[in-house]
């Protein structure tokens, strides 16, 4: 129960912290695609804000046997590049430079009930269901 509470909370804060950047605004992250136009760089701001906060954490909790609301560490298994990964990821960035929404700001901009944040989220769902249908059904996994 504990694990879900912190969870719960660590949510609402990373919500609240892409609200307050106002990464939650496509334009603000299109404006940083921009690269040639309009240039805008205050997303570096924000990861590098992100970097700062969580590298020292990572390297204090690195020595510990199991984390603080859970039964144990869960670390990816797979340590090689593979097509899957190769895809997803190429997926992940055309559709978050087109949209100019990752799944995190947009799940926070839901609080603003702006319509294309409905869209997005929807297709996001929708892809999700599309591919575990291709997962099981067409792959047979």
């Amino acid at each position: 129960m504990a694990s879900k509470i912190v969870s719960f909370i660590s949510g609402i804060i990373f919500g609240v912290g892409l609200s307050v950047s106002n990464m939650i605004n496509p334009e603000k992250v299109l404006g940083f695609l921009d690269i040639f136009g309009l240039w805008d760089p205050s997303l570096i701001f924000v990861m590098m804000g992100a970097i700062i906060i969580s590298a020292p954490a990572f390297f204090l909790f690195r020595s510990k046997n199991k984390p603080l609301f859970a039964d144990n560490f869960t670390m990816p298994t797979l340590k090689s590049i593979d097509k899957n990964l190769i895809i997803g990821s190429s997926i992940f960035g055309v559709g978050w430079g087109m949209a100019g929404f990752c799944p995190g700001p947009a799940i926070s901009s839901l609080a603003l009930l702006n319509t294309y944040s409905v869209y997005f989220v929807l297709s996001l769902l929708g892809g999700f269901l599309l591919t575990e249908f291709v997962n099981r059904i067409i792959i047979r996994r």
